[in-house]
């Protein structure tokens, strides 16, 4: 226990000062400045009447007064030094984007002081090909559209990448917030060729302290994959996929309030709603991935059981422990898999109040909340799972706490409408009052107050009545 609440406790720290250095705006300081594609020009000053034609020129022209390490390659030794001292962009101001098409940018060696915002005008829309942050800090990017079809060229591996670099340093302090990536607009008409050739992964993150927030994907390879430690991601919607939905691999991470829906199986993947493994001296599943928290997400096999290239989808799956200090709470995960939640190989876990459906009875099924042995044959232990509603639930392990769980054998009987996914309980359900107030999550995935009755309820609702 002791361990587990040293983690909570570091993680909810970093956290608390993320998002107070995101909120600087340095009000008495701050400047804005324009873009504009169709109507700026090269001679401009950036101001609103004589806008700046593009954000790369900016970048490379040396626009923004920064920092820059003292020698290269990196190494921890090393010191930041100012760059571009008389620059007119300064830390804490914002580069306001005006409609038109930026193709590829890159933003490489800008390590700033204070957040620097490239975000779009209201009413306008900024349209890149791809955005690559690379070995830098404390920049802010806020509603930016990205798509391959902006523009020519070759097919993005990722739209936004916010990179770290063995020479150049690493990355940290950077946010992505409110922004539209989609591989195509629509993808109703491509066959398993056009997602394999043809779709671009979504948002990729290294580093520390990485805030990916609001933003929208549709039609994309693999949605967001972070590897950067004490990251939030948060509310943000993954809509067709054909590889993972949500990737955390780093520790310290929260992901929270995200929807993911509409697997696409168009080739060898195992796809995954939401997958993380951990790596050390002898490779994948050789090492811990420690202090995750998956809080409130929706996951969704397919909305459409007629969708074309529709395959089975692993809820969470999380197959090359060992998984430390995690905690799983309030999710919904409806998939017809047997892996609905998986965590091969978990210690000091806990498992509360997630609702796991499968939507048919066909195979692989049905889904389950299981906790089981490393691949190696290393054994679970100290964890606990309370509260859960699921369709199958198999926990093996030492020392393990497992209690007020329910087996769903009639989902009509227990959910409002599960035909269409709504799994809120409807009146009479065998989950209303049957859960544990231990380890409960104070509000439920719609952030009401739990317990609402009696009791606190089963599954990641909490029954209100109408």
């Amino acid at each position: 226990m002791t361990q587990r609440m040293s983690g909570e406790h570091k993680m909810a720290r970093c956290l608390t000062w993320l998002a107070a250095l995101l909120a600087i705006s340095s009000p008495l300081l701050a400047a804005d400045f324009y873009i504009d594609p169709a109507h700026g020009e090269p001679g401009g000053d950036g101001s609103a009447d004589k806008p700046w034609r593009s954000l790369q020129e900016v970048i490379d022209g040396g626009l923004v007064q920064t920092r820059v390490w003292d020698a290269l390659p990196y190494r921890p030794e090393r010191k930041l030094v100012p760059q571009n001292a008389n620059a007119p962009i300064k830390p804490g101001d914002t580069i306001w984007l005006r409609s038109g098409d930026y193709g590829d940018v890159t933003i490489r060696k800008h390590y700033n002081a204070d957040v620097i915002t490239i975000a779009a005008q209201s009413g306008h829309t900024p349209r890149f090909h791809s955005l690559l942050l690379q070995s830098s800090s404390h920049w802010a990017l806020k509603g930016l559209h990205v798509s391959p079809e902006f523009g020519g060229g070759r097919l993005p591996r990722t739209m936004i990448e916010v990179q770290a670099h063995g020479w150049n340093g690493p990355v940290h302090d950077v946010l992505v917030e409110q922004c539209v990536l989609q591989s195509t607009a629509d993808s109703s008409g491509w066959s398993a060729a056009d997602w394999n050739e043809r779709s671009a992964s979504g948002i990729g993150a290294d580093g520390e302290r990485i805030v990916i927030r609001g933003n929208r994907l549709k039609n994309v390879n693999f949605g967001i994959s972070v590897s950067a430690a004490h990251a939030l991601v948060e509310d943000n919607v993954v809509e067709n996929f054909a590889g993972d939905g949500l990737r955390g691999l780093g520790n310290y991470s929260v992901f929270q309030h995200n929807l993911v829906k509409n697997c696409y199986d168009v080739n060898a993947n195992h796809d995954d709603g939401f997958q993380s493994w951990s790596t050390g001296p002898d490779g994948v599943g050789s090492g811990e991935v420690v202090g995750i928290v998956l809080r409130g997400n929706t996951i969704i096999n397919n909305e459409d059981p007629h969708q074309p290239h529709r395959g089975t989808l692993q809820g969470i799956g999380c197959f090359d422990g060992m998984f430390v200090d995690w905690t799983i709470e309030n999710n919904v995960v409806l998939v017809d898999h047997y892996h609905g939640i998986t965590l091969s190989g978990a210690r000091n876990c806990r498992f509360v109040n997630n609702t796991v459906l499968d939507p048919n009875d066909q195979r692989p099924g049905p889904a389950a909340l299981r906790v089981g042995k490393h691949k190696r044959g290393m054994a679970s232990s100290g964890c606990t799972v309370r509260n859960n509603l699921v369709s199958a639930l198999h926990v093996d392990g030492e020392q393990m706490t497992v209690d007020h769980n329910l087996t769903i054998d009639d989902p009509a009987s227990v959910f409002a409408d599960p035909g269409r996914f709504d799994l809120q309980l409807k009146p009479g359900s065998p989950a209303i009052d049957a859960g544990s107030s231990d380890l409960a999550p104070r509000v439920d995935i719609k952030n009401a107050p739990r317990p609402h009755g009696s009791a606190v309820d089963v599954g990641a609702y909490e029954y209100s009545a109408p």
